[in-house]
C-alpha cells in the first residue's frame, strides 16, 4: 500500500475522530464556558494526554515500531511477537508504577503547572481531584498506543486511527450526564466530575477495542513475568532520548500550561479551545503522515534503498504542505467566523470568543511546521537515531521559554500562542539542516517548484476568503441554520478557489493524488530528481 493510500486511510478516520472531538468541545464550551470548573478540567485532561503523546505515542512508538518492524522483516512473525511480549511484560509494570506515583504526587504536579490556581478558592483542590480521576487513562491508552504500533507495522492502520473516536463518544456521554446532573446540583463542578470519570472510562473502552483488533489481525501477545532481555534494554536506551526528541510539541504543552495558568481565569480553557481548530488539520495530516511514514521509511532504510527513502520523504513533504498551507491561511482569515459559529453561545461569551479568535491566528501561523516535524523526525527514528532530535528539541524549547518570559506579560495568551508557532518553525529548520548535512534527505528543485505553486494557489484562496468574509458577518453568530449556511459558503468558496488555482498553477501532482482513488498500488511518483 502506498504512502498516499495509508495517509488517506489514517487521515479519513482521524478526521472522523476530530469531528467528534470538535462537537465535544462545542458542547463543552456552551456548558462550562471559560470559568473555574472549565480550567480545572482542562488541566486534568491535559496531564494524562500530554504524557500519553510524549511517552506512549511519542518516545515509545518511534523507538518500538522500527525495532518491531526489523524483527518482523528479518525473523518472522513469531520472533516479532516474542519481542512484543517481552516489551509488554515490562511496559505494564512501568505504566502502573508511574501512574501510582503521579497520583500520589498530584498536588505537587498541579502546583508546578498551575500554582496560581491557589489564588482562587477551591480551584486548586478541584484540579488535583479531577487529575487523580483522569490519570489512570494514561496507563490504559499507553497500552492502546503499543497495540496500535504493532498493527501499523503490519500495515493495518485503521484500528489505531479509529480508536480516538471512542474517547470522544464517551466524553460526549459524560457531558450529557453532567448537564443532567447539574440541573439538580446547580454547580458546574458536577459537569467537571462527570467528564473526569468519562476520561478514565474511555481508556477502558479503547483498550478493549484494540485488544480485539490485535487478536483479529492474528497478533498473539501474552502477559508474562517481566524480563529485561537485551532487546528490551536496547529499546529502553532508545526511549530515553526519544522521550524529549519526539515530544517537543508535548513538552511545550506543559510550558504553555504553566504560563497560561498565570494569566486571567479562563485563559487555559480559551487556549485549548483555540487549539481544537488548529488540531483539525494537524491531527488529520500530521498524525496520518507521521504514522504512515515511520514503518515504511524503516523498511527502505533497512534494505539500504536510499532512492526510495528520498522519494518517500519528498512525497510526504509535498502532501504536508499541499494540505496545511491553505488550511493555515483559511483558519487565520476566517478565525472570527469559525469561533463565533462553533463556540460562542451559552456560557461562552462574545468577548471570550474574540480573544479565542486571536489565539487561533497566532497558533495556525506554525501549522505547516507542526506537521513537517512529524515528517522529518521519522528520518532520524527509522535509523534508530533518537539523540539528534533531543538536542534540536532542547534548543527550541529553551528559545520558547525565553520568548514566553518576554511576550506573555506584554501580549498575554496570544503572545504565548505566537511563541509556540515561532519555535516550532525553528525546530523544523534545524531538523532539515541536519538531514541535509548528513545527506539523509534533501529538498529538490522540483519540490521547490511545487511548493511555490502551492503558495500561489493559497494566496488566491486567501484573497477570495478575505473578500467574502465581511459579507456574512451578521450570520456567523445567528441561528444554527444561518451559522451552518454561512460557514458552508466560506469553506466551499475556499476549497473551489484553491483547487482551481492549484490546478491552473500546476500545484497538484495528478499521479500522486490519483493513488488515493486506486484500489491497487500505483507506480510510485518520484519527486526526488
Amino acid at each position: 500500500m502506498s504512502l498516499v493510500r495509508n495517509v488517506g486511510t489514517i487521515g479519513g478516520l482521524t478526521a472522523l475522530s476530530r469531528v467528534f472531538g470538535f462537537v465535544r468541545d462545542m458542547l463543552l464550551a456552551r456548558v462550562l464556558g471559560a470559568g473555574l470548573a472549565a480550567d480545572a478540567f482542562q488541566l486534568a485532561f491535559i496531564l494524562p494526554n500530554t504524557f500519553r503523546r510524549l511517552f506512549a505515542e511519542g518516545a515509545f512508538s518511534v523507538a518500538f515500531v522500527p525495532m518491531y518492524t526489523r524483527h518482523l522483516a528479518a525473523e518472522g512473525e513469531d520472533a516479532a511477537d516474542k519481542f512484543a511480549t517481552d516489551v509488554l511484560a515490562v511496559f505494564v509494570w512501568v505504566l502502573l508504577g508511574f501512574s501510582a506515583v503521579a497520583m500520589l504526587a498530584m498536588p505537587g504536579i498541579v502546583w508546578l503547572l498551575a500554582s496560581d490556581f491557589k489564588e482562587i478558592p477551591g480551584k486548586f483542590e478541584l484540579a488535583v481531584t479531577l487529575s487523580r480521576i483522569t490519570f489512570p487513562y494514561l496507563a490504559l491508552v499507553s497500552l492502546v498506543a503499543m497495540l496500535s504500533g504493532l498493527l501499523n507495522a503490519h500495515s493495518k492502520f485503521a484500528p489505531g486511527a479509529f480508536v480516538p473516536v471512542l474517547l470522544n463518544i464517551v466524553l460526549l456521554i459524560g457531558i450529557g450526564t453532567g448537564y443532567v446532573l447539574r440541573q439538580e446540583t446547580g454547580s458546574d463542578v458536577t459537569v467537571a466530575y462527570s467528564l473526569a470519570v468519562a476520561v478514565a472510562c474511555s481508556g477502558v473502552a479503547q483498550l478493549a477495542y484494540m485488544a480485539w483488533a490485535t487478536r483479529r489481525a492474528g497478533v498473539r501477545l501474552k502477559l508474562t513475568v517481566p524480563a529485561f532481555t537485551p532487546e528490551v534494554k536496547r529499546l529502553a536506551m532508545l526511549i530515553l532520548p526519544a522521550t524529549f526528541g519526539a515530544g517537543v510539541y508535548q513538552v511545550s504543552q506543559f510550558v504553555d500550561t504553566f504560563f497560561a495558568t498565570s494569566l486571567r481565569q479562563g485563559s487555559l480553557t480559551l487556549l485549548k479551545y483555540a487549539d481544537r481548530l488548529n488540531q483539525m488539520p494537524l491531527g488529520i495530516v500530521g498524525i496520518a503522515l507521521g504514522t504512515a511514514i515511520l514503518p515504511m521509511l524503516a523498511r527502505h532504510i533497512q534494505s539500504d534503498d536510499k532512492r526510495e527513502a528520498q522519494r518517500l520523504q519528498t512525497n510526504a513533504v509535498e502532501i504536508a504542505l499541499l494540505l496545511t498551507l491553505p488550511a493555515a491561511v483559511a483558519l487565520a482569515i476566517c478565525a472570527p467566523a469559525f469561533v463565533s459559529a462553533f463556540f460562542v453561545g451559552g456560557k461562552m461569551t462574545a468577548a471570550d470568543g474574540a480573544i479565542m479568535a486571536e489565539i487561533v491566528v497566532a497558533l495556525v501561523a506554525g501549522l505547516p511546521s507542526y506537521v513537517l516535524v512529524k515528517v522529518f523526525q521519522p528520518a532520524f527514528f527509522s535509523r534508530e537515531d533518537t539523540r539528534t532530535p533531543v538536542w534540536i528539541a532542547a534548543g527550541a524549547l529553551i528559545v520558547n521559554i525565553a520568548i514566553n518570559f518576554y511576550v506573555v506579560p506584554r501580549y498575554g495568551i496570544v503572545g504565548l500562542a505566537a511563541a509556540t508557532a515561532f519555535t516550532s518553525t525553528l525546530n523544523v529548520l534545524m531538523l532539515y539542516a541536519i538531514l541535509h548535512r548528513r545527506r539523509w534527505y534533501h529538498a529538490t528543485a522540483r519540490l521547490g517548484g511545487k511548493v511555490l505553486r502551492q503558495l500561489l494557489a493559497t494566496a488566491a484562496m486567501g484573497a477570495a476568503l478575505y473578500a467574502i468574509l465581511p459579507l456574512m458577518a451578521d450570520r456567523y453568530g445567528a441561528s444554527a441554520a444561518e451559522r451552518a449556511w454561512s460557514l458552508s459558503v466560506l469553506v466551499g468558496v475556499g476549497a473551489v478557489v484553491f483547487f482551481a488555482a492549484a490546478y491552473l498553477f500546476g500545484a497538484l501532482d495528478k499521479e500522486l493524488l490519483s493513488q488515493l482513488r486506486r484500489r491497487r498500488p500505483a507506480k510510485p511518483v518520484d519527486l526526488s530528481e
